[in-house]
């Protein structure tokens, strides 16, 4: 597996490793080789992250996390490219998100890593029944690499995206 990561902002000195552990779990978890698929993240600050979600989503603000994936897909159907799409991830939004939940910033970045890929693979929360399957899959992954389940107290709610 490839995850590239691209870092434009200085403070995202933990983003690589924090993507290593994620992108392959959430493969994994979805019944994909992770050595047979590819990943770019690109760790930005505020500003980046506000100007793509106003090219990409109309939506001139800055946000967490946003996924691009390379084809459509749906959840249930492997992906036909390897070169699954790309994933940016802002670093202050992460931050005032990871401290006014009282997260570990490692823990936040890793949940919406894993959600971005879920993404990437088809997973949204546009509706009820799909935003507790994705919620459900993130909740698994985080287990089985130890961390804790970030929708225990409802506090975060996948947003961007």
């Amino acid at each position: 597996m490839s995850v590239d990561v691209l870092v434009e902002d200085p403070r995202w000195t933990d983003l690589e490793r924090l993507a290593d552990i994620a992108v392959p779990a959430a493969l994994a978890a979805s019944g994909l080789d992770p050595d047979a698929h590819e990943v770019a993240v690109l760790g930005c600050n505020d500003t980046r992250i506000a100007a793509l979600n106003a090219d990409f989503r109309g939506k001139p603000v800055p946000t967490n996390v946003l996924s691009w994936p390379s084809e459509e897909r749906h959840p249930d159907r492997a992906p036909r490219d390897p070169e699954l799409g790309d994933i940016a991830i802002a670093f202050e939004t992460c931050t005032r998100e990871a401290e006014a939940q009282g997260k570990p910033f490692a823990a936040h970045v890793t949940h919406l890593l894993v959600h971005a890929v879920l993404h990437l693979l088809g997973h949204d929360h546009e509706d009820d029944d799909e935003a507790r399957r994705m919620e459900a899959a993130e909740v698994r992954i985080l287990t089985e690499l130890g961390l804790p389940d970030p929708y225990a107290d409802d506090i975060l709610k996948p947003v961007g995206g």
